[in-house]
């Protein structure tokens, strides 16, 4: 019995979780040994990784996949690395569709700050030819590519190319390419591109520049995260996620890349979505306040309108939803995962409904169904729009 029942549930956040060196499998053999050397990522299988990879082989650990659909994470996840699996794993699952995200690739390895520009754009081709291989084998599977903006005449042909294997939405970063804003004038092509191909250009955690390590300097031990490692998320350098995305969502705005490409949809995935009213009522005071700027006057519409057109937010399962909704509007929040890590946690539906109480059936089929298709565009095909036994209803 599926874990989704009796409604359309589209996943807006999912991964991969590859097993290291899986990625060399997919670049340019000509850049693999530089790639290597920048990154340290040797082309090894350490023994905890061949432990999960064998445990993924025996037949009495994957009897139970179904029942622990949830509740199995990271690479014990049935689905998680091998995509042979992953179909069974929407089945048990229940989704009508998942945006896949890859794990070991979401900052691009800091090529783009080391300033390996063509090494960056390598890498990024070869994640994109690994997803989407990865979710060629269900249609249900939605692939993302990654789109480095560090070149900006290049920019568009790696998309182009992402688009053509399948991707069926482009990922960007959210913090800024060195030099320059992700505003540039020389970066159109790149949207209307996008826009051209009624896809969304998507930010993802991972993508934004961390907190600064100063800050971790307190005097006091240094505090584990939920992996048992210092290097990920702790309650503190949580606060940096939407810093980023704040500011390069304001050059968006108001340097009128939103208005010069309208029918172009935004989503920031795994970003949270607390600071999203927040963003939207600056944004217009800003506006306000310095409503003489040429720029300003040419905006179609109020920021945070502009920004209810074209963005969609997935919020984490321990945010008010309801509240989010209320403040910046119920056609802007999705439902996701984060299968399989950790983070989504192990009945992401209970969470979101409790968050959901009090809301009308609209605005819940809205952030459950509606606003992913409204995201996706033409990266959603239409007989996914809904489960097939509620389509024939």
């Amino acid at each position: 019995m599926p874990y989704v029942q009796g409604q359309t549930v589209h996943d807006a956040d999912s991964h991969i979780m590859e097993l290291p060196g899986t990625i060399h499998r997919y670049l340019d053999p000509k850049v693999r040994d530089a790639f290597i050397e920048k990154t340290g990522k040797k082309d090894v299988l350490p023994e905890w990784f061949a432990k999960a990879a064998a445990q993924q082989e025996d037949a009495e650990f994957r009897a139970g996949a179904e029942a622990n659909i949830l509740l199995r994470k990271n690479y014990e996840a049935l689905g998680a690395f091998r995509a042979q699996d992953r179909p069974a794993t929407l089945d048990h699952l229940g989704f009508a569709s998942q945006l896949v995200f890859t794990t070991a690739c979401l900052s691009n390895w800091g090529l783009e700050q080391m300033g390996e520009v063509d090494l960056a754009l390598e890498a990024a081709r070869a994640h994109n030819r690994m997803m989407t291989e990865f979710c060629s084998v269900d249609r249900r599977l939605l692939a993302t590519g990654y789109v480095p903006l560090v070149d900006r005449a290049r920019a568009p042909l790696i998309a182009r190319e992402a688009i053509d294997m399948g991707a069926k939405g482009l990922v960007v970063p959210s913090r800024h390419p060195p030099g320059f804003s992700p505003s540039h004038l020389e970066l159109d092509p790149l949207w209307a591109l996008a826009e051209e191909a009624a896809l969304p250009i998507l930010f993802h955690v991972g993508g934004e520049e961390k907190m600064h390590a100063d800050y971790l300097e307190n005097g006091l031990p240094r505090v584990k995260d939920f992996h048992g490692g210092d290097e990920n998320f702790t309650s503190l350098t949580f606060m940096a996620i939407p810093l980023s995305i704040w500011q390069t969502l304001s050059v968006l705005v108001i340097d009128g890349v939103f208005d010069r490409f309208p029918r172009l949809k935004f989503g920031a995935i795994e970003l949270g979505a607390s600071w999203l009213p927040s963003l939207m009522r600056f944004l217009d005071s800003g506006c306000a306040a310095f409503g003489r700027e040429e720029r300003l006057q040419k905006l179609s519409a109020r920021p945070s309108e502009i920004l209810r057109r074209q963005l969609r937010v997935t919020p984490y399962p321990h945010e008010d939803v309801r509240w989010i909704m209320e403040n910046a509007g119920e056609e802007m929040v999705l439902f996701s995962s984060d299968f399989p890590h950790v983070e989504g946690g192990r009945n992401p539906l209970k969470r979101f409904n409790e968050s959901l109480e009090g809301v009308s059936d609209a605005a819940r089929r809205r952030f459950y169904r509606d606003n992913f298709i409204d995201l996706m565009g033409k990266g959603l095909d239409p007989a996914l729009h809904d489960l097939p036994e509620l389509a024939a209803a």
